[in-house]
């Protein structure tokens, strides 16, 4: 019984760390390309950074899953990813652009390991007290909902360059709740080394047009992330109507999330994945030909279709595809395509789009981006074979870690 109670616990203190994360990334992370417009910096400047930062994380988030699960630093590591990015957000309102690009380069070498490790975490720990996985990370969207609509009014009232404090308000309380977990071993090893899992991996058709499509789709995400605050401001939309706007995208992750696995059961995972990427085309043609300050915010609505049944059928492709020891490398190898990669390329073209060409040129490309990656669903579906993906014998080391 105590166990029982000590568990359901750990799943309130997981769901009030995914909250807390979520608000303190919701009240900066979409207002950073103002207050680096602020500062003096243009779109293109702002990308450059914004690719750095994404590039270092890539590097970085390996070391960190080695650390943790060498030196089982599972709540010290999760503490310092949200206390030490709310103290490194003070140096965002720089005007050296040498400060500005070493401070975001330590925030995202400070975050990058918040959601692997806290996911990581989440799925040993959650189905223990008969929670699942999506029933706790679906507080994180909330959060982001949240903190995005209220640094919005925030910022209507204070200047951006105050930003910082509600911030590292917030990333204190992660902190905290992060030290009160219980301290248990979460492994973070593959079985299969990087170097192989890729040559295995790429033999795979399907497996090279999914991770195409998935990174021409991936890319278009920072046209909302990164810029949507300059190009909802340069349309006449306020600050505090910005901080609706994300509130609705990020709102609308949390049923889309939950929903998602009883669609990917009627349609699969390839039909659902295309379905997302029609809300992405629609999405960004309305942006790029109707540049209407309401007409933006009521379109955000297709960001739960979009990103959330595009992320949770992805995953669940990748599952499905891929051995059981090469699980890891696969998802890894995922992420680093379809989140790093795409993140880093997404803020360069795109900051580089909008700064000569507007919002209208940004928004057209990523729609056909959008287009090309629905292309490459349909060659997957088309591909369709029962077979899953295994590392060739020469290719499995000998030894592990």
């Amino acid at each position: 019984m105590k166990g029982q109670i000590a568990l359901r616990s750990t799943v309130v203190k997981l769901r009030g760390f995914y909250f807390s994360t979520g608000l303190s990334g919701g009240i900066l992370v979409p207002y950073i390309s103002i207050l680096l417009e602020h500062d003096g910096f243009q779109s293109g400047t702002v990308g450059i950074v914004m690719a750095i930062g994404t590039f270092i994380s890539l590097l970085t988030q390996p070391i960190w899953g080695y650390v943790v699960d060498r030196f089982q630093m599972t709540r010290l590591t999760l503490a310092m990813s949200s206390m030490f990015p709310g103290l490194l957000a003070i140096l965002f309102d720089a005007n050296w652009l040498w400060v500005i690009v070493l401070a975001n380069s330590l925030w995202n070498i400070f975050t990058s390991p918040q959601s692997p490790i806290s996911d990581a975490y989440t799925v040993v720990n959650a189905p223990r007290a008969g929670a699942t996985y999506g029933s706790v990370r679906m507080f994180g969207s909330l959060g982001f909902a949240i903190g995005g609509y209220l640094s919005g009014e925030y910022l209507a009232r204070f200047p951006v360059t105050s930003l910082w404090i509600p911030y590292l308000v917030v990333a204190a309380l992660g902190a905290a709740i992060a030290f009160y977990f219980p301290q248990d071993r979460v492994e973070f090893a593959s079985t299969i080394s990087i170097r192989s899992g890729i040559t295995s991996l790429m033999r795979n058709k399907r497996f090279v047009f999914f991770l195409l499509g998935g990174f021409l789709v991936s890319q278009t995400l920072t046209a909302f992330n990164t810029y949507f605050a300059l190009t909802f401001r340069a349309m006449g939309g306020s600050l505090a109507m910005t901080g609706v706007a994300f509130f609705i995208a990020s709102g609308t992750n949390v049923p889309a999330m939950l929903i998602a696995r009883n669609v990917i059961q009627r349609l699969g995972r390839e039909r659902t994945l295309l379905i997302a990427c029609v809300a992405y085309v629609l999405r960004w043609a309305v942006q790029a030909f109707l540049p209407i300050p309401w007409l933006a915010l009521v379109i955000q609505i297709l960001h739960g279709i979009s990103f959330g049944f595009y992320y949770v059928a992805a995953v669940d492709f990748v599952s499905e595809n891929a051995s059981r020891d090469m699980q890891a490398t696969a998802q890894s190898i995922f992420g680093m395509i379809c989140s790093g990669l795409a993140g880093i390329v997404g803020n360069l073209l795109n900051g580089f789009l909008l700064r000569y060409g507007g919002p209208e040129l940004m928004y057209s490309v990523c729609m056909v981006s959008s287009l090309i990656g629905a292309g490459c669903f349909l060659v997957v579906a088309r591909l369709r074979t029962t077979s899953v993906i295994h590392p060739s014998e020469e290719d499995v080391p000998e030894t592990i870690h």
